[in-house]
C-alpha cells in the first residue's frame, strides 16, 4: 500500500511552509522495466517558525526509453521529425572466403 503523499515543503511539526535550504539529485543506478532511469530531487528544509529541520523528496523524474514521467504524470516527449535511417547491409558468403 503506498504511503500517503504530502507536500515536502510543509513543516511536519507546526504546518508552516518552508523553502529548501539545499537541493541535490539522486540517480538510480539501474533502469526500471521500461528502460527508464529514475532521478530523485532531494532537499533539506528548516522551518522559519519552529526551527525544525527535515529532508524530503521534492520531485521524481523517470527519463529514457520512449517516454518521460515527471512526478508520476506521463509527459509527451516530442522528438524532432527525424527519419529512421538504416545503414548499408553487407552480406558475406562464407563459401567465397
Amino acid at each position: 500500500m503506498p504511503r500517503r503523499q504530502r507536500d515536502p515543503t510543509i513543516c511536519p511539526r507546526c504546518g508552516s511552509k518552508a523553502e529548501p535550504k539545499k537541493t541535490w539529485q539522486l540517480v538510480s543506478p539501474f533502469p526500471d522495466s521500461k528502460g527508464r532511469i529514475t532521478i530523485t530531487i532531494m532537499a533539506s528544509f528548516e522551518c522559519p517558525n519552529c526551527g525544525h529541520k527535515w529532508r524530503g523528496a521534492l520531485s521524481k523524474l523517470k527519463v529514457g526509453g520512449d517516454e518521460m514521467e515527471i512526478g508520476g504524470k506521463k509527459v509527451k516527449h516530442e522528438q524532432a521529425a527525424e527519419e529512421k535511417r538504416e545503414g548499408p547491409v553487407f552480406e558475406i558468403d562464407i563459401d567465397e572466403l
